[in-house]
């Protein structure tokens, strides 16, 4: 005759919880949201910290840029002409007798608005053929990627200057200008992730189960190699500010008598000796909002590396 069977030691029903000689019981958090966690990591960065203050401070101004200007961009007063920052003026007047800070703040939302539609068309045309090389390969990557070396093979700023003497001068064919720039460089930083990611276990599972192409670019490569897009945005969007700054010194970006931080500094470079307030002020707020998308992407850049990610979690031990 067998007997009952006998309960191990510590696993006993009747044995409360906690009681000696039971095993602890593992409790298991859950994780927090990878976009928490970089959140989370940004605020311990005191540069990149100040910096996405700071991003926040210019893009409120240039949101709300009418009602913090105080005085319109194109408001005359002959009598004010060149005067120096004052109570009254606090970045002085130009050769119009035009108040520059309200210019500066009425400036930022064209500067802004240019560099965020430049980017924007770069990061879907070029994330959208770096997926498309790698994942596919073979003839589809040749094809892609030798056009985009084709673009990679003119100057940055004669490319951007080729493209207004066919479409014209003005802020909308300076952002599209701009996007046609830039739209290699994001084509080849999404082509090398999708290559290191394509290969990936979870990427041959969902293929194997008959799982789509769309389906797999969009809900496993593409989530995966995002954290090098959203650096090169961030970094981007630097250097697209500046490339607008540029073009409209130039005299092809923004036209007069639109404000704009480029077109402030070449309408100053005459008085540079006589009024310097004219030129220093633009200068100065395209200086601080190309540092503070670099320093935001340096920060973006360790926060999203994973050996970075382990660093910084761990007190940089």
């Amino acid at each position: 005759m067998t007997g009952a069977p006998v309960p191990e030691p510590g696993n006993s029903p009747d044995t409360p919880a906690g009681a000696p000689g039971t095993s602890p019981v593992a409790t298991l958090r859950p994780a927090r949201p990878r976009s928490r966690e970089t959140l989370s990591l940004l605020a311990h960065n005191p540069t990149a910290a100040i910096a996405s203050v700071l991003l926040l401070l210019i893009v409120v101004v240039a949101v709300f840029d009418e009602t913090i200007a105080p005085d319109g961009a194109n408001d005359i007063e002959v009598a004010d002409r060149l005067q120096s920052p004052s109570w009254e003026h606090p970045f002085g007047t130009d050769d119009l007798g035009r108040d520059i800070l309200s210019r500066v703040i009425l400036g930022a939302s064209v500067s802004l608005k240019v560099g965020f539609l430049a980017v924007g068309f770069a990061l879907v045309v070029g994330t959208m053929i770096g997926l498309l090389a790698g994942y596919y390969g073979k003839w589809v990557d040749d094809v892609l990627m030798r056009f985009m070396d084709m673009l990679f093979a003119f100057p940055a700023v004669l490319l951007a200057i080729a493209v207004l003497a066919v479409r014209g001068p003005g802020s909308g064919n300076t952002a599209l200008a701009i996007g046609i720039v830039y739209t290699p460089i994001f084509a080849r930083v999404t082509r090398a992730s999708v290559l290191g990611v394509r290969e990936e276990v979870y990427v041959r599972a969902s293929r194997s189960v008959g799982a789509s192409d769309w389906r797999i670019l969009t809900r496993h490569i593409l989530p995966n190699a995002a954290p090098p897009i959203i650096v090169q945005t961030s970094i981007s969007l630097a250097f697209a500010v500046l490339a607008e700054a540029a073009l409209s010194f130039l005299g092809l970006g923004t036209q007069p008598p639109d404000p704009s931080w480029g077109l402030m500094l070449a309408e100053g470079r005459g008085y540079i000796q006589l009024a310097w307030w004219l030129a220093f002020f633009p200068g100065m707020a395209i200086f601080l909002t190309v540092l503070c998308f670099n320093l935001l992407g340096d920060g973006l850049r360790d926060a999203l590396d994973p050996r970075q990610r382990t660093l910084m979690a761990g007190g940089g031990k």
